[in-house]
């Protein structure tokens, strides 16, 4: 079986506050993207990787490769003006239409390796695989008129990255036009009336957004050494 992973980074770092886009910022000596693109690495060695970022940084992430020795295989394609278009993009260059790819935030690089490995063999037979957590916190819903309602929170899931299709469905999936609906792969998986299978997801698989989002990686980094 072919595995693909696109895994998009076209953000430009503006809750960060930073001048630099939150995917090219180091945490402990290497930037958070090279760390995403590491860990699909380790999870399918075998895995093709493909990365989408603006055009205009295609240079910019050539000198980090240089500075950073970063040697792992992947494939650059520019990236659109949402992420919608990012990821069309991205599987546009998947030849065929065989195998499972994997869509993943570029800026999530606590993704387990276990969670990239069922994504794929569950997407492999379900025909998707999407990553989500439970919820901690009680959940209330808001109406148009300010009250509020209890609504039991085992019934909803956090959704986190990797969305997981297989090749021939997801690029089926992404032939329509683009909606303000679609939030997320899932959710274009789903225009087409497919029902998406859900995996196990690790709460560390936090999307870097915010300073305290960094702060926080940089403590699990120093957990684990």
């Amino acid at each position: 079986m072919e595995k693909y992973a696109v895994i998009v980074a076209g953000g430009k770092g503006t809750r960060m506050g930073t001048d630099l886009p939150k995917q090219y910022l180091p945490i402990k000596g290497l930037p958070v993207l090279m760390r995403s693109i590491q860990k699909f690495h380790l999870a399918e060695p075998l895995c093709k990787l493909i990365l989408v970022i603006p055009s205009v940084d295609f240079e910019f992430w050539k000198g980090l490769c240089a500075k950073y020795d970063f040697a792992v295989p992947h494939q650059v394609v520019a990236g659109g003006t949402s992420r919608f278009q990012s990821v069309s993009n991205g599987l546009a260059v998947i030849e065929g239409t065989e195998g499972v790819v994997a869509i993943h935030d570029g800026v999530r690089p606590f993704v387990a390796v276990e969670v990239i490995q069922e994504s794929f063999l569950v997407a492999k037979k379900d025909g998707s695989a999407i990553a989500v957590v439970p919820l901690k916190d009680s959940l209330r819903k808001l109406t148009d008129s300010g009250e509020s309602f209890f609504q039991e929170r085992q019934q909803f899931r956090l959704v986190q990255t990797p969305q997981t299709f297989q090749v021939s469905k997801i690029k089926k999936a992404f032939e329509v036009e683009e909606i303000p609906q679609f939030t997320d792969d899932a959710t274009v998986y789903e225009f087409q009336g497919w029902q998406v299978s859900l995996i196990d997801g690790n709460l560390e698989n936090i999307k870097i957004t915010t300073p305290d989002d960094l702060s926080y990686a940089e403590y699990l980094l120093s957990k684990v050494g």
